[in-house]
Protein backbone atom coordinates (compact mmCIF):
# COMPACT_ATOMS: atom_id res chain seq x y z
CA UNK A 1 0.00 0.00 0.00
CA UNK A 2 1.55 3.52 -0.57
CA UNK A 3 0.35 6.73 1.17
CA UNK A 4 1.63 10.16 -1.48
CA UNK A 5 1.54 13.48 -0.98
CA UNK A 6 -0.91 14.72 -3.79
CA UNK A 7 -3.83 15.47 -1.81
CA UNK A 8 -3.08 12.12 0.89
CA UNK A 9 -4.97 9.84 -1.39
CA UNK A 10 -4.71 6.75 -0.93
CA UNK A 11 -4.15 3.29 -3.16
CA UNK A 12 -4.95 -0.01 -1.92
CA UNK A 13 -4.42 -3.47 -2.95
CA UNK A 14 -5.66 -6.90 -2.31
CA UNK A 15 -5.25 -5.83 1.89
CA UNK A 16 -6.61 -3.17 4.14
CA UNK A 17 -4.71 -0.39 4.47
CA UNK A 18 -3.29 0.02 8.71
CA UNK A 19 -4.21 3.55 9.81
CA UNK A 20 -2.29 5.50 10.96
CA UNK A 21 0.41 5.32 8.39
CA UNK A 22 4.16 5.61 10.61
CA UNK A 23 6.83 7.55 9.18
CA UNK A 24 9.48 10.33 10.55
CA UNK A 25 8.33 13.70 10.52
CA UNK A 26 11.04 14.31 7.88
CA UNK A 27 9.11 11.80 5.51
CA UNK A 28 6.11 13.87 5.47
CA UNK A 29 5.89 14.63 1.58
CA UNK A 30 7.46 10.97 0.72
CA UNK A 31 5.45 8.31 -0.83
CA UNK A 32 5.37 5.87 1.65
CA UNK A 33 6.13 1.93 -0.07
CA UNK A 34 4.40 -1.00 2.46
CA UNK A 35 7.26 -3.35 2.14
CA UNK A 36 6.62 -5.44 5.38
CA UNK A 37 3.56 -4.53 7.40
CA UNK A 38 3.87 -3.79 11.37
CA UNK A 39 7.35 -4.78 12.98
CA UNK A 40 9.19 -8.19 13.38
CA UNK A 41 10.70 -6.94 16.84
CA UNK A 42 7.28 -5.72 18.54
CA UNK A 43 8.38 -5.44 21.84
CA UNK A 44 9.30 -2.04 22.79
CA UNK A 45 8.04 -1.04 26.42
CA UNK A 46 7.38 2.52 25.17
CA UNK A 47 6.19 1.75 21.44
CA UNK A 48 2.59 1.28 20.89
CA UNK A 49 2.98 1.20 17.17
CA UNK A 50 1.46 -2.01 15.32
CA UNK A 51 0.40 -3.87 18.50
CA UNK A 52 -2.57 -4.83 16.76
CA UNK A 53 -0.89 -5.81 13.59
CA UNK A 54 1.03 -9.64 12.71
CA UNK A 55 3.95 -9.32 11.07
CA UNK A 56 4.36 -10.14 7.29
CA UNK A 57 6.35 -9.68 4.56
CA UNK A 58 4.56 -8.69 1.37
CA UNK A 59 5.15 -10.53 -1.74
CA UNK A 60 7.81 -8.59 -4.33
CA UNK A 61 4.83 -8.61 -7.01
CA UNK A 62 2.22 -6.78 -5.07
CA UNK A 63 4.96 -4.20 -4.00
CA UNK A 64 5.46 -3.35 -7.64
CA UNK A 65 1.97 -3.10 -8.74
CA UNK A 66 1.75 -0.61 -5.76
CA UNK A 67 4.90 1.14 -7.11
CA UNK A 68 2.52 0.92 -10.87
CA UNK A 69 -0.13 2.40 -9.63
CA UNK A 70 2.05 5.38 -7.53
CA UNK A 71 3.12 6.32 -10.89
CA UNK A 72 -0.77 6.26 -12.33
CA UNK A 73 -1.69 9.08 -9.45
CA UNK A 74 1.70 11.05 -9.24
CA UNK A 75 2.87 11.11 -13.28
CA UNK A 76 6.18 9.82 -12.05
CA UNK A 77 6.90 12.93 -10.12
CA UNK A 78 8.38 11.45 -7.11
CA UNK A 79 11.89 12.47 -5.54
CA UNK A 80 11.59 10.73 -2.21
CA UNK A 81 10.24 7.86 -0.39
CA UNK A 82 9.63 6.00 2.71
CA UNK A 83 9.36 2.19 2.70
CA UNK A 84 7.48 0.68 5.80
CA UNK A 85 6.57 -0.55 8.07
CA UNK A 86 9.31 -1.25 10.58
CA UNK A 87 12.60 -2.82 10.05
CA UNK A 88 12.17 -3.63 6.50
CA UNK A 89 15.40 -4.71 5.69
CA UNK A 90 14.44 -8.66 7.65
CA UNK A 91 13.33 -9.62 3.90
CA UNK A 92 15.32 -11.57 1.61
CA UNK A 93 18.50 -9.25 -0.02
CA UNK A 94 17.49 -9.92 -3.66
CA UNK A 95 14.05 -9.40 -3.38
CA UNK A 96 14.93 -5.80 -1.39
CA UNK A 97 17.07 -5.25 -4.45
CA UNK A 98 13.87 -6.28 -7.08
CA UNK A 99 11.67 -3.92 -5.37
CA UNK A 100 14.46 -1.00 -5.31
CA UNK A 101 15.71 -1.62 -8.77
CA UNK A 102 11.81 -1.50 -9.72
CA UNK A 103 11.18 1.87 -7.59
CA UNK A 104 14.02 3.07 -9.04
CA UNK A 105 13.23 2.97 -12.67
CA UNK A 106 9.82 3.82 -12.59
CA UNK A 107 10.62 6.72 -10.81
CA UNK A 108 14.20 7.76 -12.12
CA UNK A 109 13.46 11.28 -10.75
CA UNK A 110 13.78 9.90 -6.69
CA UNK A 111 16.91 12.04 -4.61
CA UNK A 112 16.02 9.80 -1.49
CA UNK A 113 14.97 6.38 -0.53
CA UNK A 114 15.14 5.63 3.48
CA UNK A 115 13.63 3.22 5.63
CA UNK A 116 13.23 2.02 9.71
CA UNK A 117 16.07 -0.07 10.74
CA UNK A 118 17.10 -2.35 13.61
CA UNK A 119 20.45 -2.21 14.74
CA UNK A 120 20.41 -5.59 15.36
CA UNK A 121 19.20 -6.75 12.04
CA UNK A 122 22.03 -4.73 10.65
CA UNK A 123 24.59 -6.84 12.84
CA UNK A 124 23.09 -9.86 11.41
CA UNK A 125 22.97 -9.07 7.62
CA UNK A 126 26.28 -9.56 5.96
CA UNK A 127 28.38 -6.47 4.65
CA UNK A 128 28.07 -7.65 1.43
CA UNK A 129 24.12 -7.87 1.54
CA UNK A 130 24.01 -4.52 2.52
CA UNK A 131 26.07 -2.98 -0.09
CA UNK A 132 24.05 -4.70 -2.56
CA UNK A 133 20.90 -2.71 -1.01
CA UNK A 134 22.56 0.48 -0.98
CA UNK A 135 23.48 -0.26 -4.43
CA UNK A 136 20.30 -0.32 -5.49
CA UNK A 137 19.12 2.61 -4.17
CA UNK A 138 18.32 2.47 0.00
CA UNK A 139 20.17 6.00 0.39
CA UNK A 140 19.57 6.22 4.52
CA UNK A 141 18.14 4.55 7.67
CA UNK A 142 15.87 5.55 10.79
CA UNK A 143 17.42 3.82 13.89
CA UNK A 144 16.28 3.71 17.73
CA UNK A 145 18.94 4.14 19.33
CA UNK A 146 16.96 5.58 22.49
CA UNK A 147 19.46 5.52 25.15
CA UNK A 148 23.37 4.10 25.21
CA UNK A 149 22.66 2.79 29.12
CA UNK A 150 22.72 -1.04 28.75
CA UNK A 151 20.20 -0.94 32.19
CA UNK A 152 17.71 1.24 30.22
CA UNK A 153 17.85 -0.67 27.10
CA UNK A 154 17.39 -3.85 28.56
CA UNK A 155 14.51 -2.59 30.89
CA UNK A 156 12.60 -1.18 27.90
CA UNK A 157 13.39 -4.40 26.01
CA UNK A 158 14.89 -2.58 23.15
CA UNK A 159 16.55 -5.98 22.23
CA UNK A 160 19.89 -5.05 22.11
CA UNK A 161 22.43 -3.35 24.28
CA UNK A 162 25.08 -0.73 23.19
CA UNK A 163 27.41 -3.06 21.50
CA UNK A 164 24.77 -4.10 19.15
CA UNK A 165 23.96 -0.77 18.33
CA UNK A 166 27.35 0.46 17.29
CA UNK A 167 27.91 -3.07 15.59
CA UNK A 168 25.30 -2.45 13.71
CA UNK A 169 25.19 1.26 12.83
CA UNK A 170 29.19 0.93 11.57
CA UNK A 171 28.18 -1.53 9.34
CA UNK A 172 25.12 1.06 7.81
CA UNK A 173 27.92 3.10 7.93
CA UNK A 174 30.38 1.17 6.25
CA UNK A 175 27.77 -0.19 3.56
CA UNK A 176 27.33 3.26 2.54
CA UNK A 177 24.28 4.48 3.63
CA UNK A 178 23.27 7.45 6.19
CA UNK A 179 22.22 6.98 9.66
CA UNK A 180 19.64 8.62 11.03
CA UNK A 181 20.24 8.02 15.23
CA UNK A 182 16.82 8.46 17.49
CA UNK A 183 17.22 9.18 21.21
CA UNK A 184 14.57 9.65 23.61
CA UNK A 185 14.73 12.19 26.28
CA UNK A 186 13.30 11.31 29.34
CA UNK A 187 13.16 7.46 28.98
CA UNK A 188 15.29 7.27 32.42
CA UNK A 189 12.75 9.35 34.25
CA UNK A 190 13.62 11.84 36.99
CA UNK A 191 16.06 8.98 38.67
CA UNK A 192 18.69 8.29 35.22
CA UNK A 193 18.62 11.37 33.57
CA UNK A 194 22.38 11.58 33.71
CA UNK A 195 23.02 8.14 33.26
CA UNK A 196 20.69 8.26 30.16
CA UNK A 197 22.34 11.42 28.74
CA UNK A 198 25.91 10.39 29.54
CA UNK A 199 25.67 6.25 28.62
CA UNK A 200 23.91 8.04 25.13
CA UNK A 201 26.81 9.97 24.82
CA UNK A 202 28.85 7.12 24.82
CA UNK A 203 27.48 5.27 22.06
CA UNK A 204 26.68 8.11 19.12
CA UNK A 205 30.40 9.32 19.62
CA UNK A 206 31.30 5.84 18.80
CA UNK A 207 28.94 5.63 15.35
CA UNK A 208 29.22 9.35 14.64
CA UNK A 209 25.85 9.15 12.61
CA UNK A 210 24.82 11.94 10.06
CA UNK A 211 22.03 12.74 11.95
CA UNK A 212 20.74 12.53 15.46
CA UNK A 213 17.12 13.28 16.28
CA UNK A 214 15.87 13.46 19.63
CA UNK A 215 12.34 13.20 21.13
CA UNK A 216 10.72 13.53 24.35
CA UNK A 217 8.88 10.64 25.74
CA UNK A 218 5.23 10.60 25.87
CA UNK A 219 3.89 7.66 27.87
CA UNK A 220 1.06 5.95 24.93
CA UNK A 221 -1.85 3.81 26.56
CA UNK A 222 -1.26 0.18 26.46
CA UNK A 223 2.31 0.19 26.96
CA UNK A 224 4.64 -1.01 29.70
CA UNK A 225 5.89 2.29 30.37
CA UNK A 226 2.47 4.18 30.89
CA UNK A 227 1.78 1.14 33.22
CA UNK A 228 4.50 2.11 34.72
CA UNK A 229 3.83 5.30 35.22
CA UNK A 230 0.41 4.79 36.35
CA UNK A 231 1.99 2.58 39.02
CA UNK A 232 4.08 4.54 40.26
CA UNK A 233 7.65 2.93 39.77
CA UNK A 234 8.63 5.69 36.98
CA UNK A 235 8.15 9.53 37.21
CA UNK A 236 7.92 11.36 34.22
CA UNK A 237 10.80 13.90 34.23
CA UNK A 238 9.94 16.99 34.52
CA UNK A 239 11.02 19.87 31.63
CA UNK A 240 13.52 20.94 33.87
CA UNK A 241 14.92 17.69 34.10
CA UNK A 242 14.33 16.95 30.15
CA UNK A 243 16.28 20.64 29.40
CA UNK A 244 19.89 19.43 31.74
CA UNK A 245 19.39 16.02 30.35
CA UNK A 246 19.66 17.42 26.67
CA UNK A 247 22.44 19.61 27.95
CA UNK A 248 24.30 16.50 29.26
CA UNK A 249 24.06 14.75 26.54
CA UNK A 250 25.03 17.73 24.01
CA UNK A 251 28.17 18.55 26.18
CA UNK A 252 28.93 14.68 26.08
CA UNK A 253 29.01 14.43 22.06
CA UNK A 254 32.35 14.60 20.12
CA UNK A 255 30.22 13.96 16.70
CA UNK A 256 29.95 15.56 13.30
CA UNK A 257 26.43 15.09 13.23
CA UNK A 258 23.07 17.28 12.58
CA UNK A 259 21.47 17.49 15.78
CA UNK A 260 17.64 17.90 14.87
CA UNK A 261 14.96 18.53 17.35
CA UNK A 262 12.28 17.92 14.70
CA UNK A 263 9.36 16.45 17.29
CA UNK A 264 6.27 18.21 18.42
CA UNK A 265 7.36 16.18 21.84
CA UNK A 266 10.42 18.55 22.27
CA UNK A 267 10.12 21.26 25.11
CA UNK A 268 13.15 23.25 23.24
CA UNK A 269 14.06 24.10 19.36
CA UNK A 270 17.93 22.76 19.95
CA UNK A 271 18.84 22.10 16.21
CA UNK A 272 21.99 22.56 14.43
CA UNK A 273 25.63 21.12 12.93
CA UNK A 274 28.28 19.46 15.28
CA UNK A 275 30.60 20.72 16.33
CA UNK A 276 30.16 23.92 15.23
CA UNK A 277 27.28 25.14 16.60
CA UNK A 278 27.32 23.28 20.04
CA UNK A 279 28.29 26.56 21.74
CA UNK A 280 25.02 28.50 20.48
CA UNK A 281 23.41 25.13 21.14
CA UNK A 282 23.84 24.76 24.65
CA UNK A 283 23.06 28.74 25.53
CA UNK A 284 20.02 28.30 24.05
CA UNK A 285 19.08 25.55 26.16
CA UNK A 286 21.17 27.19 29.54
CA UNK A 287 18.51 30.43 28.33
CA UNK A 288 15.54 28.58 28.73
CA UNK A 289 16.78 26.97 32.12
CA UNK A 290 17.24 30.43 33.25
CA UNK A 291 13.74 31.46 31.97
CA UNK A 292 11.88 28.39 33.47
CA UNK A 293 13.31 29.20 37.05
CA UNK A 294 12.18 32.74 36.55
CA UNK A 295 9.57 32.92 34.41
CA UNK A 296 6.18 31.50 36.04
CA UNK A 297 4.19 31.66 32.66
CA UNK A 298 6.88 30.08 31.17
CA UNK A 299 6.94 27.30 33.57
CA UNK A 300 3.25 26.96 33.26
CA UNK A 301 3.23 26.99 29.89
CA UNK A 302 6.31 23.56 29.82
CA UNK A 303 4.40 22.28 32.14
CA UNK A 304 1.21 22.11 30.56
CA UNK A 305 2.79 20.53 27.76
CA UNK A 306 3.82 17.61 30.17
CA UNK A 307 0.32 17.11 31.39
CA UNK A 308 -0.70 16.97 27.77
CA UNK A 309 1.46 14.77 27.00
CA UNK A 310 0.18 12.63 29.88
CA UNK A 311 -3.03 12.62 28.67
Amino acid sequence: MFNFRFGRRLAMSEENYDFPPFRPPSEADSLLLRVTRGCPWNRCAFCPMYKHIKFEKRPVQAVKQDIDTAKVYTGGNVETVFIADSDSLVINTGEMCQILGHLHAVFPSLTRVTTYGRALTLKRKSLDSLKKIRKAGLTRLHIGLETGSPQLLDRIKKGAGPETMIHGCNKAKEAGFEVSLYVLLGIGGESSWQEHALETAKVLNQINPDFIRVRTLTPQPNTPVFQWWREGSFQIAGPETILKEQKTLIEGLSVTSQYLSDHVSNYAPVDGNLPADKTRMLSLIDTALEKLSKDVAFRTELEGMRYLRRL
